[in-house]
């Protein structure tokens, strides 16, 4: 898996802060520097956090199970869903649900909803209810796709959180350490890198920073797939392989010669 590029994270502006008078004291030894009143992110320590954070994903992908990535500002929610989607992993980028993963069976039932209404559309029993109530449940599965749609295939809790912007999604953080659930994260200098199991120190403010970051961890996520794809190709190879030499006959045994008398 290749290294981070600082040059690249600069580029991007992944080392702007935010103002000092908005600093979490816990993000000191991240901070390179003060300039014009706004923190310097230190990127050799991002460089560092994104390689960790991605070769920990990538072991996640690997193994089968899901992350979930959670980013619902302006900035993210567009590069967080093409991303996300690249490597089929599910995500939020509208509301989080109270409850998403503490409540996860309630959450459950309202993705099978979605189900059972596209269900309705296909066998005909959709065609036979009224004007209204085809408006009302329209609506509904609007509204169900929206804010579930993403994660229709999370059939269990995920392995891990990636956010974006931990302040403003702390109830998901908050679920998640409930649950033991890691979370990694992309951590600005207003925030407290301690709520995370694996903190990325960078701006989680510009589109382009979140853009470069997400894309390394995408890309750990994807090497992962491809191992995980890989390995079963050649399981299913030695398998085939083992039936076949079951397959064969069993060699004849060659006839006892008489013993001379």
């Amino acid at each position: 898996m290749a290294r981070t590029d600082f040059n690249e994270l600069l580029e991007a502006g992944v080392h702007f802060g935010h103002l000092k008078r908005k600093w979490h004291p816990g993000m000191a030894p991240y901070i390179f520097m003060e300039r014009n009143g706004i923190h310097i992110i230190d990127l050799h320590k991002t460089v560092a956090k994104i390689d960790e954070s991605a070769d920990a994903l990538k072991k996640i992908a690997r193994s089968g199970r899901k992350v979930l990535f959670v980013a619902t500002k302006k900035q993210a929610k567009e590069i967080v869903a093409q991303k996300v989607q690249t490597v089929s992993m599910p995500y939020i980028t509208e509301r989080w649900s109270g409850g998403m993963l503490t409540n996860f069976p309630t959450i459950r039932k309202a993705v099978k909803k979605m189900s059972s209404i596209d269900k309705m559309e296909t066998d005909g029993m959709f065609s036979s209810l009224s004007k209204r109530e085809k408006l009302q449940i329209s609506r509904q599965r609007e509204k169900l796709e929206k804010n579930l749609g993403s994660i229709v295939g999370l059939t269990r809790l995920p392995a891990a959180l990636f956010v974006v912007d931990i302040v403003r999604e702390h109830i998901a953080v908050n679920e998640a350490r409930r649950l033991n659930i890691p979370v990694f994260a992309i951590v600005d200098t207003n925030a407290n890198p301690d709520l995370v199991d694996f903190a990325i120190p960078g701006n989680d403010d510009a589109s382009k920073s979140i853009e470069v970051i997400l894309s390394k961890i995408c890309d750990a996520i994807q090497e992962g797939l491809n191992e995980r794809k890989l390995e079963k190709e050649k399981e299913v190879a030695q398998t085939e392989k083992s039936d076949e030499v079951s397959d064969k006959p069993a060699p004849k045994k060659a006839a006892a010669r008489k013993s001379k008398q």
